[in-house]
């Protein structure tokens, strides 16, 4: 009976889900990343140049 119950617990299937997608994040990121890097220079600048129009 007690080993059914354990069986049947899904608690744990969340953590595993969790570390699945930082794991593909991770990897993406890793993938991107001169693309990442690039677009958030480039947002940065846009937003120096445009500050000093303010």
């Amino acid at each position: 009976m007690r080993i059914k119950a354990f069986l049947l617990e899904e608690d744990g299937v969340g953590v595993v889900e969790v570390i699945l997608i930082l794991v593909v994040l991770i990897g993406l990121v890793l993938l991107f990343k001169e693309q990442i890097t690039d677009l958030v220079n480039d947002i940065f600048d846009t937003i120096s140049t445009q500050a000093g129009r303010v």
